[in-house]
C-alpha cells in the first residue's frame, strides 16, 4: 500500500515475505498466488507492497537469469504486488527445524554477505515499480557479538567499503538508488542505536543507514523518541522501519506469566529477552535461559518487566497476564511520520514467527491483512492519505 505524507513525500507499507516457507524461485512465485494476492483482496486495495525475503538459491537464479528476473516482475504487477524492500538479513534456511543463532550467518566479516547482499541490491533494481524514488535493503548488524575479535571487524569495515562501492556503481547503471539499512538486534555487535552512530560514523549515508526494527528497540528498552534523536542528531538515515511489537511480561514472578512465557519458549527461533536491574538492562539470549537459568532477575515483590524477542502480531494482544509493545510501535510511527517532515518512507510489517506461535492461526491471509490494516489505520491516524492511484 502506499501513502502520502502531508509534506508530499510517498511512504510505502509492505508485509515482509520471510513468513512463507520459500527458498528457491519457483516458491517465491507460488507464495505470490498463495499468499500476498489473497492479503491484498482481504484488505480490498488496488496494490499490496511485499517486502520480499529472497533466499541465496533465488537470488543467485535471478541475478543470473534475465529473464528470469522480468517474470517475476510481470508475476507482481499482474497479482497486484509491488516490491521496494528486500529483507536480505536471513541469508538461507529461514524456516528449518532450528534456526537459532544461525540466521546470524554469513556475517559481514565473511565475503559471502557482501556477494549476496550487492546481488540482491541488483535485483531490486530491477524490480522496483518505474515510479518508486528508491529501494531499501535490511540487513544484520554485522554479526553476532562473540567472537567478534578485531580481525573481523576490520574485514567488516572493509566490506561496508565495498558495499557502498557497489551500491553507487548500480546507481550509476541503473539510475535506482538502492539503501542498505543495518539493524540492531539484541545479541548483536551492533545492539542499540547508540551502537549503531558509533559503528557506522563513517559511512555513505547516501547508500548506508539503519534499519529500525520497533520490535527490537522495545526489548533493549530504547526510548523510542531518544533513540530516533539520537540518529537524526547523527545524520544516520532509517532506511526502513520494520514495524514489529516485542511480547512483555509486566510481572515475570507471576505463575500465569511464567507458563505463558513458557509456550514461546519453541525451538525454531532465537528469543533475547532483557530487563531492567539496578537501572542497566540486563539479559539473556534465549527465553529458556531466562525461565530456567539464573541469568535473568525477577526479584520477588518488585515488578520489573521482561521483554522478549517474540515479533507478536500487531493487531491482537496475547492472553493475560503477557502484553505486547504495541504502544511503543505507536510511537515509534508517530515520531517518524508525525511530524511537518517523514523520516522514513518504507515500512515493513515483519511478524515471521506465526508459525511457532503456541495456537497459529487457521487462515495465515487474514491474520496478516489484520495486521496490515491496524497499520494503515495508525498511518492514516497522522494525517498520512492512502495513495490509491
Amino acid at each position: 500500500m502506499r501513502f502520502r505524507h502531508p509534506d508530499g513525500t510517498p511512504v510505502h507499507l509492505a508485509y515482509c515475505s520471510n513468513v512463507h516457507q520459500a527458498e528457491d524461485l519457483a516458491g517465491v512465485v507460488a507464495q505470490l498466488a498463495a499468499h500476498a494476492e489473497p492479503v491484498r483482496e482481504r484488505l480490498g486495495v488496488g496494490r499490496l507492497g511485499i517486502g520480499l525475503w529472497l533466499a541465496r538459491p533465488a537470488v543467485t537464479e535471478l541475478a543470473a537469469d534475465k529473464r528470469a528476473l522480468e517474470s517475476l516482475k510481470a508475476e507482481l504487477v499482474a497479482r497486484g504486488l509491488e516490491t521496494v524492500t528486500l529483507n536480505a538479513f536471513p541469508y538461507e534456511g529461514f524456516h528449518r527445524e532450528v534456526v537459532k543463532k544461525d540466521v546470524y550467518l554469513p556475517d559481514w566479516a565473511d565475503p559471502a554477505r557482501l556477494a549476496y547482499t550487492l546481488d540482491c541490491a541488483r535485483v531490486l533494481a530491477a524490480l522496483l515499480p518505474d515510479d518508486a524514488r528508491r529501494g531499501s535493503i535490511s540487513t544484520l548488524p554485522l554479526g553476532w557479538r562473540t567472537p567478534w575479535p578485531t580481525e573481523r571487524a576490520d574485514a567488516a569495515r572493509r566490506a561496508l567499503d565495498e558495499l557502498a562501492l557497489g551500491l553507487r556503481e548500480l546507481e550509476s547503471e541503473t539510475g535506482r538508488r538502492i539503501r542498505v539499512g543495518f539493524e540492531p538486534e539484541p545479541g548483536c555487535v551492533v545492539e542499540t542505536t547508540t551502537q549503531a552512530v558509533r559503528e557506522f560514523a563513517d559511512v555513505d549515508r547516501d547508500h548506508l543507514g539503519v534499519c529500525l526494527d520497533a520490535c527490537h528497540l522495545a526489548v533493549q528498552f530504547e526510548d523510542p523518541g531518544e533513540a530516533l534523536g539520537r540518529l537524526a542528531d547523527a545524520g544516520l538515515p532509517v532506511v526502513k522501519l520494520q514495524a514489529s511489537c516485542a511480547v512483555e511480561a509486566p510481572d515475570p514472578n507471576e505463575p500465569r506469566a511464567r507458563a505463558a512465557l513458557r509456550e514461546l519458549a519453541e525451538r525454531r527461533f532465537l528469543h533475547q529477552t532483557r530487563t531492567i536491574s539496578e537501572g542497566r538492562v540486563v539479559g539473556v539470549d534465549d527465553l529458556p535461559d531466562a525461565l530456567d537459568g539464573e541469568g535473568l532477575p525477577a526479584v520477588p515483590g518488585i515488578r520489573t518487566p521482561w521483554r522478549t524477542h517474540f515479533h507478536a502480531p500487531l493487531h491482537a494482544e496475547p492472553e493475560p497476564p503477557l502484553r505486547t509493545t504495541a504502544d511503543q510501535l505507536t510511537t515509534v510511527l508517530t515520531g517518524l511520520l508525525g511530524g511537518p517532515n517523514a523520516v522514513c518512507d518504507h515500512i515493513e510489517v515483519e511478524t515471521y514467527t506465526w508459525s511457532v506461535l503456541p495456537r497459529p492461526p487457521a487462515d495465515l491471509a487474514d491474520g496478516i491483512a489484520a495486521e496490515l490494516a491496524w497499520a494503515r489505520d495508525r498511518l492514516t491516524g497522522l494525517g498520512l492519505k492512502e495513495d490509491h492511484s
